[in-house]
């Protein structure tokens, strides 16, 4: 009968309802927590990275009576929640909306820089930091040079969110990052969970340069670590080892890290092969001397992240690489990386370097 028939209709589009979403949204990693080591502190927090970044914030605009915060819609906490309780804690006047123009956000930063406040502006998406391009590469990143050093806005820090979320599509799913490493006088920051945010961000805060800062937005509820409660910082331009290994060295920064690690541990598990990792946590000033350090001992390199492959900032360590560890050298260079089309939206899964696209780069590399 068409009730029937009806029902039975209605009973698969539940189903593929409830399948769909599950395939659609599952997450592409797994994520691997880091401790943080004694020197950090004793005392801890449970924190994801969303109040790791809040956190540090707070302490930033604790210790220092000139620092502000802006942007769109922080006044209430923002749209990913990274600011909430800062203005009923320091008022209106050191925690403020901005009108939704991005150029107007970093040209106020840098306005405010520039005499003597520590700007802390948040641009909401990394994909919309576009507008306000010609004011960091042109403005923000030379003033200190055009002034023969009369004149700094090295007070600077702009906060934006970045990479895959698992339905951002197009428009809010992109990883800038490379864009910017291009125009010296800048610092580039992208931290791999709470421990690292938050002493990265207050490195970048109290950073003579202007820096900015991308924070990884899948990683702001998913990622939960024990932070130092305390008031700590770390150095920009060091990278970390977060794996050691011998026969490949897998380097990667922000999300991508977690994917690598995963990868690594299953190529070890079904290939014997022993994988070592680096988060670059910053790749501007990017730790060199470590990368071509492991390079040397696995003579194998691999370079992951979720931005396309087309002059992405993995060219730039492939051919830094490439000329100092030559020798060492056991096959090419490979990288994993994003594909060279706009963010897809149904199909993120198949943009993004996943985990089986890694081992699968570890395996052709030690065969080569």
């Amino acid at each position: 009968s068409i009730v029937q028939v009806t029902m039975a209709a209605s009973s698969l589009a539940l189903k593929t309802a409830v399948r769909l979403p599950a395939r659609r949204f599952a997450s592409h990693f797994t994520y691997q927590p880091s401790i943080a080591p004694a020197s950090l502190g004793t005392e801890k927090t449970k924190m994801n990275l969303c109040q790791a970044v809040n956190n540090a914030m707070d302490i930033a605009m604790g210790t220092d009576k000139s620092a502000l915060v802006f942007g769109e819609d922080v006044a209430f906490g923002g749209v990913f929640r990274c600011t909430v309780g800062l203005q009923e804690k320091y008022g209106k006047d050191r925690v403020f909306n901005t009108p939704l123009c991005e150029q107007g956000i970093a040209g106020f930063a840098i306005g405010v820089a520039t005499i003597g406040s520590t700007a802390i502006a948040e641009i909401q998406f990394g994909d919309y930091i576009f507008p306000a391009y010609d004011q960091i590469v042109n403005e923000a990143a030379k003033y200190r040079y055009r002034s023969g050093g009369l004149f700094s806005c090295g007070g600077l820090t702009i906060r934006a969110t970045c990479g895959a979320v698992g339905h951002g599509a197009l428009y809010h799913s992109q990883s800038p990052e490379a864009n910017f490493t291009h125009t010296p006088g800048l610092k580039i920051v992208v931290p791999r969970g709470p421990i690292q945010a938050k002493g990265l961000l207050l490195s970048c805060i109290r950073d003579p340069d202007p820096c900015i800062f991308l924070e990884p937005k899948v990683l702001y509820r998913q990622a939960v670590e024990e932070v130092p409660s305390g008031d700590y910082t770390i150095p920009i331009g060091k990278a970390e080892v977060l794996k050691k290994g011998k026969d490949v060295t897998v380097v990667a920064w922000g999300t991508q890290v977690h994917v690598v690690i995963e990868a690594a541990k299953m190529a070890e598990e079904k290939l014997g092969v022993s994988v070592e990792v680096i988060d670059l946590q910053s790749i501007q000033p990017w730790d060199e001397d470590c990368v071509a350090e492991s390079v040397t001992k696995t003579g194998r390199l691999i370079i992951s992240h979720e931005a396309p492959l087309n002059s992405g900032f993995g060219a730039e360590i492939a051919s830094t690489i490439q000329k100092r560890c030559f020798l060492s050298l056991e096959s090419p260079i490979e990288r994993v990386c994003g594909w060279d089309t706009p963010f897809p939206h149904v199909y993120e899964p198949f943009y993004l370097p996943t985990v089986w696209r890694v081992f699968d780069a570890i395996k052709k590399t030690v065969k080569y």
